[in-house]
C-alpha cells in the first residue's frame, strides 16, 4: 500500500496519490496532470479512479483531463451534477484499488456534495480519510460559498455539525486525517500549519470537535469572523463541475514567445493585462507601464484570483527567464486560461529596445521613519488584513487590505506621497503597482514591512483607528 499526499504549499493543496497492486486512485489533483502520470507510470500502475471531495472552489481539478489521458472513471459523492461523465457514488459505497478498499461517506456542510473518503487497509482496517474541505487541521471547511437562496449559511453549517458528529468523529482516533488544504487557504479561518494528523488529535485540539459543542454553538462558531470569499471562487466551481479548456491547450497559448515590438503590439491590440511576475525589489527598479506586480515568489495564484475579478482578461506575462511556463501553469491552476504571450528574454530585452520604463520608490523602514519624524502628518497605508492590522499597526496608518484595494482607491489621496507597507514587503509591491496603474504617482513602497516598521521608534498601537477602510 502506498499513499502519497502531493502539497502545493503557493495554494495550500493537497492532493493524494493511493497505490496497491497496479491499480491507483487520484484524489483532488491538481490542473497539471503530467505529475500524477509519472507516478503511475513509476509504480507500472494504471489510473482506475479519480475522486474529487467536491466542487473545488480555490483551484481547478485535473480531474476531466487526467480520466481523459488514463481512461481512469471520476467519481463524485450524492448531489453533484458535473456536466461530463462521472460516477455519483452513494452514501457507503465502496471500490476497490488493488487489494484496498475506499468507502464513501457524504458529508455534506461546506458544499452539500461534499464528501470524505475512508480509506480500508488489506485487512479491512480503517487507515486514513480523505476529508476534502470538511475537515482540515484545526479547523473545519467555511459553510458560505454553496449560499443559494433556499440554503443559508447557518443551514449548511448545522449539515456540517452532523456531517462530522455522525459520520467522521465516530471513527478510530487512530484514523489518520488528510485534508484538502492547510494553512494559507481561504477555505478555512483557523488551520493549521500540519498538513495531516490523527483523528484523536483533532478530536482533542480542533475547536470545532469539542465532544460538548452544541449545534448552536457549533454555527456560531464556524460563521463568525469570515471574510468575504475571492471572487474568483465561483468561476473556478463552474469550471470544475463543467469542465474546461485541455491543459496543453492553455499551456501552447501563454507559452507564445513575444519580442518587445510584438507584446508592445498585443499590448496595445487586446487591452491585455501586463502582469510581471519578477521579484518585488526588481520590479521597483524598472518595470513597463501600466504593468501589476505578483511575484511568482509568494502567493502567486491566489492573489491573482483576488486581484484580477475577470477570469477571463487576457494576461502578457512578463517573467524571469526560464521561470515562463511555471507561471502559465499556476495561473491555470485557478482558472486564468487566457494568457497569450510572455516577453522573450524578460523585460530586459524591453529596456534594451529603448521601450518606455517606469519605477517606483522603494525605501527601508529607517527612511519612512525619518520622514516621519520631519512630518508626523504623512500618508501611510497598511495594506494587511484588518486582523492583522487590528494586532498592531502604526498609530497614523489607514488600513486599505490588499484584498479590497480596487475597491477604495476613492478614498485614497492622489495629491499626497503615499507610504505603502505591508507585514513582509511581497503585497506592498502589489498595492504599489496597482495604484501606480491607476493613476497615483506618488507612491512610496516599505522595505520589509510591518516587521522592519517595528524595529523602529514609529509609533505603534492595536486601537482600530475609524480611518479603517475595510
Amino acid at each position: 500500500m502506498k499513499v502519497e499526499q502531493i502539497y502545493t504549499g503557493c495554494l495550500a493543496q493537497g492532493a493524494y496519490y493511493i497505490e496497491s497492486k497496479g491499480e491507483a486512485a487520484i484524489i483532488d489533483p491538481l490542473r497539471e496532470v503530467k505529475p500524477y502520470l509519472e507516478k503511475a507510470a513509476k509504480d507500472g500502475a494504471s489510473i482506475k479512479y479519480v475522486l474529487e471531495t467536491h466542487f473545488h472552489a480555490d483551484f481547478v481539478s485535473g480531474h476531466v483531463d487526467l480520466a481523459r489521458a488514463t481512461g481512469a472513471t471520476i467519481v463524485f459523492g450524492p448531489n453533484a451534477q458535473p456536466k461530463f461523465a462521472a460516477h455519483l457514488a452513494t452514501d457507503g459505497e465502496e471500490m476497490k484499488v488493488g487489494d484496498l478498499t475506499i468507502r464513501v461517506l457524504h458529508t455534506p456542510g461546506h458544499t452539500m456534495e461534499s464528501t470524505t473518503y475512508l480509506l480500508l487497509d488489506e485487512n479491512g482496517r480503517e487507515h486514513a480519510i480523505f476529508s476534502g474541505d470538511t475537515l482540515f487541521i484545526g479547523d473545519v471547511g467555511r459553510p458560505d460559498l454553496a449560499v443559494k437562496s433556499d440554503l443559508s449559511e447557518a443551514q449548511l453549517a448545522a449539515h456540517l455539525y452532523d456531517s462530522l458528529r455522525n459520520k467522521i468523529m465516530t471513527l478510530p482516533d487512530n484514523v489518520i486525517v488528510y485534508p484538502a488544504h492547510g494553512a494559507g487557504s481561504a477555505c478555512g479561518k483557523n488551520m493549521s500549519k500540519e498538513t495531516s494528523d490523527t483523528l484523536g488529535n483533532q478530536k482533542k485540539n480542533n475547536y470545532a470537535l469539542r465532544p460538548d459543542m452544541t449545534r448552536e454553538e457549533f454555527v456560531k462558531e464556524v460563521t463568525e469572523g469570515l471574510l468575504p470569499p475571492p471572487g474568483y471562487f465561483p468561476m473556478n466551481v463552474q469550471m470544475n463541475r463543467d469542465g474546461y479548456a485541455n491543459i496543453n491547450d492553455v499551456m501552447a497559448q501563454g507559452l507564445q514567445e513575444l519580442s518587445p515590438e510584438a507584446f508592445e503590439a498585443a499590448a496595445n491590440g487586446t487591452g491585455a493585462l501586463v502582469l510581471d511576475t519578477r521579484k518585488p525589489g526588481d520590479f521597483a527598479r524598472g518595470f513597463i507601464p501600466n504593468a501589476i506586480s505578483i511575484g511568482i515568489d509568494g502567493g502567486f495564484a491566489p492573489w491573482v484570483g483576488a486581484l484580477i475579478p475577470d477570469i477571463q482578461q487576457p494576461i502578457l506575462i512578463v517573467a524571469e527567464q526560464g521561470r515562463e511556463e511555471e507561471v502559465v501553469t499556476r495561473l491555470a491552476r485557478v482558472g486564468y486560461d487566457n494568457a497569450i504571450g510572455f516577453l522573450k528574454g524578460g523585460f530586459q530585452s524591453w529596456a534594451d529596445a529603448g521601450k518606455e520604463v517606469d519605477s517606483l520608490v522603494s525605501v527601508p523602514a529607517t527612511e519612512l521613519a525619518a520622514s516621519f519624524e520631519q512630518d508626523n502628518s504623512i500618508c501611510i497605508v497598511d495594506v494587511r488584513k484588518p486582523g492583522e492590522y487590528q494586532a498592531e499597526h502604526l498609530e497614523t496608518a489607514l488600513n486599505a487590505p490588499l484584498d479590497y484595494l480596487n475597491e477604495h482607491l476613492g478614498a485614497l489621496p492622489k495629491d499626497r506621497t503615499l507610504y505603502i507597507h505591508c507585514a513582509g514587503g511581497y503585497r506592498s509591491m502589489i498595492a504599489a503597482s496597482i495604484l501606480r496603474s491607476r493613476g497615483f504617482q506618488e507612491i512610496v513602497d516599505v522595505q520589509g514591512g510591518y516587521k522592519a516598521i517595528a524595529e523602529t521608534n514609529l509609533p505603534r498601537t492595536n486601537f482600530v483607528c475609524p480611518t479603517t477602510l475595510k
